[in-house]
């Protein structure tokens, strides 16, 4: 056995209407299909995948994983994400990783998650 990729996080939240919109509007993530579970929730979905599951809560749970320091993905389009965080007022910060060619944006989710963007692909790494 060994791991291959993230396969999903899983997030509380108070607002899932907030949370929608943030992964949605923001990092392009889809709403899907999710298992009729006993509570309200919701799955996003990229490239097909579910790989955000979030679900509705009126405090963290006792005994849980806090503090989650990052969740990370990889991503394309840099600019365009810089763009649109901007537009929509929320900050953030790129940073080029020292040895490698890769971009990192980080930026905190609605609920305070950090989230790490990696891009590394050609027009992402150009100023």
């Amino acid at each position: 056995m060994h791991v291959t990729s993230l396969d999903h996080i899983n997030i509380r939240t108070t607002d899932l209407e907030r949370l929608r919109a943030f992964y949605t509007e923001v990092l392009d993530l889809e709403v899907g299909e999710r298992p009729p579970f006993g509570s309200r929730g919701l799955w996003l979905y990229a490239d097909g995948k579910p790989i955000v599951h979030a679900s509705v809560s009126d405090k963290h749970a006792s005994g849980d994983t806090l503090p989650l320091d990052h969740v990370a993905f990889a991503a394309t389009g840099l600019k365009t994400l810089t763009a649109r965080l901007t537009k929509a007022g929320i900050d953030f910060e790129v940073f080029d990783v020292p040895g490698r060619n890769m971009r990192q944006l980080f930026v905190k989710d609605p609920d305070g998650i950090k989230v790490e963007l990696n891009f590394t692909e050609a027009p992402d790494l150009s100023d």
